[in-house]
């Protein structure tokens, strides 16, 4: 079943901000040897990115579309 044009839209977003949470994850690591302002920057960052991200994951479920493969 081919997903509706907003679906797919929802879901290539879905996958931009899932790629947008593991960079800012990975930033994290990179933050270490700037100090630990930086490290909490990092960490707030990624936080709302992993939020957007479940804020979208959400929305999909809603939706009825399984984001597992």
């Amino acid at each position: 079943m081919n997903p509706s044009p907003a679906h797919a839209e929802l879901i290539a977003t879905f996958n931009r901000a899932e790629a947008d949470a593991a960079h800012k994850f990975g930033l994290i690591k990179a933050a270490e040897k700037k100090g630990p302002k930086a490290i909490q920057t990092a960490i707030e960052t990624a936080a709302k990115a992993a939020k957007r991200r479940d804020s979208f994951a959400k929305k999909l479920g809603v939706l009825g579309v399984s984001l597992k493969d």
